[in-house]
């Protein structure tokens, strides 16, 4: 695998960094910080794997919309849970669900999406198990963030785009620069 060792990728781990600081530290005798990796498949899945080194060290657990997705870093099988969207309103309960499932399994300590609606329901699921968060929305979103992005502002620790144009439209918008 290539690595994607970028600006933006070394501020997410700063990012990812600071908010295990937040919660009580994860230091050298505590056990390594537990990342729950969340997007759907296609180009959102793409993005989050391409993060994966700035999670290097940390105990991650990749959840998807796809079966037989392969995990970019660890051991642990993607947890595939129901691909769900804004419109396809009987989906969404399975996602939960399958969220709401991987959660009591895993624990995490931090959340991070690229996206898109399971992505995003992950973050509101994260808060009633007290992890913080990070959404990434996705490059395609250039003129705005996206419907999934404005919908997670409210309980996002850290909303980045990746486009220095829309965070200058929205205060609590980071820009940390681009993935790919």
């Amino acid at each position: 695998m290539a690595s994607w060792r970028t600006p933006f990728v070394a501020d997410v781990a700063m990012a990812a960094d600071r908010q295990a600081d937040h919660d009580g530290g994860h230091g050298l005798d505590a056990r390594p910080l537990r990342v729950l990796l969340v997007a759907s498949a296609g180009g959102h899945w793409i993005e989050l794997t391409r993060l994966v080194d700035a999670f290097a060290g940390c105990d991650c657990q990749f959840v998807s919309t796809a079966c037989g997705m392969t995990p970019p870093l660890g051991t642990r099988p993607v947890i595939v849970v129901a691909d769900t969207a804004r419109d396809a309103k009987a989906t969404i309960l399975g996602a939960i669900r399958g969220l709401w499932g991987a959660f009591r399994r895993f624990d995490p300590d931090l959340v991070v999406s690229t996206g898109a609606a399971p992505g995003a329901l992950a973050l509101y699921v994260a808060r009633l198990f007290g992890a913080r968060t990070i959404w990434i929305d996705s490059i395609a979103n250039s003129e705005r963030l996206s419907l999934s992005g404005s919908l997670v502002r409210p309980v996002a620790d850290l909303t980045v785009t990746q486009w220095p144009e829309v965070a200058a439209r929205h205060p609590r918008l980071r820009y940390l620069g681009q993935i790919l």
